[in-house]
């Protein structure tokens, strides 16, 4: 057991890192003769970057975003050009900060939900954003037994530690009055606070199959669009080509 009172006192302030690796640089400080400035900066950039791995780990864990679908596995060539000219501006993450929304418009099959969990999964781990992925459907669901159990302010204060929030799928809401609500106070909530990344399958014209109301539409749309980046998924699906290689390899 180290007893070491600078060891202990470390531990005390919650710098484990620090705490376990302290013994055995302090013997290589000494053996290669380090001032005391290179041994304190090695302890501490060793303790930096355990505690930002540790942060990368915790947020990938509650974001919710679907396993392989990530940068490497995006079809980048497969995209619409002005989609991909966007990427790289996207990826530096300005856009997180200014509380800007991203949607991503077009047919089911197309690379949307996979191009939004693509740049969720780098805003963690270039940025260290809080992003969380969820279908639009579940997170209706969720904000529904809120309401009902009188914690809705509650769960949407929850949610707003999500610097984005990617919601899967808009257009498959149930489209029932409650749930329109709901999606909408949640939209509201974030308005120039926080951003929205959204794929749908609808264009903004049938929107009004999701909130009913052509006025709550109106707000809704007006809302989303206000500072936020289109994207427009066009061309054949992405789906087919993969199930016709299938066939042809006999899986």
């Amino acid at each position: 057991m180290n007893n070491d009172p600078l060891a202990l006192l470390l531990k005390s302030f919650r710098l484990s890192t620090m705490a376990a690796i302290y013994e055995g640089t302090l013997r290589q400080a000494e053996q290669q003769n380090w001032g005391y400035r290179k041994f304190l900066l090695h302890l501490c950039e060793s303790e930096a970057q355990d505690r930002r791995q540790r942060k990368l780990e915790r947020l990938l864990k509650q974001s919710g975003l679907p396993q392989g679908k990530d940068l490497g596995s995006l079809e980048e060539t497969k995209l619409p050009a002005k989609v991909r000219r966007m990427l790289p501006s996207l990826l530096d993450g300005g856009f997180v900060q200014r509380a800007e929304n991203v949607i991503a418009i077009g047919l089911p099959g197309r690379g949307k939900s996979h191009f939004l969990a693509a740049l969720g999964r780098e805003l963690i781990l270039r940025h260290s954003y809080a992003v969380l992925f969820v279908p639009t459907f579940k997170l209706v669901q969720q904000l529904l037994t809120a309401k009902r159990d009188l914690r809705l302010e509650e769960r949407l204060r929850e949610l707003d530690q999500f610097d984005a929030v990617i919601l899967d799928d808009v257009g498959y809401v149930k489209q029932e009055r409650d749930e329109m609500e709901v999606l909408f106070t949640f939209l509201a909530e974030r308005y120039e606070r926080r951003s929205v990344m959204i794929s749908s399958n609808l264009v903004f014209s049938k929107w009004d199959q999701i909130f009913k109301d052509p006025m709550t539409t109106m707000a809704a749309i007006d809302r989303l669009v206000h500072h936020a980046i289109l994207l427009e998924f066009q061309g054949e699906t992405l789906r087919v080509p993969k199930e016709r290689e299938q066939i042809k390899s006999g899986g």
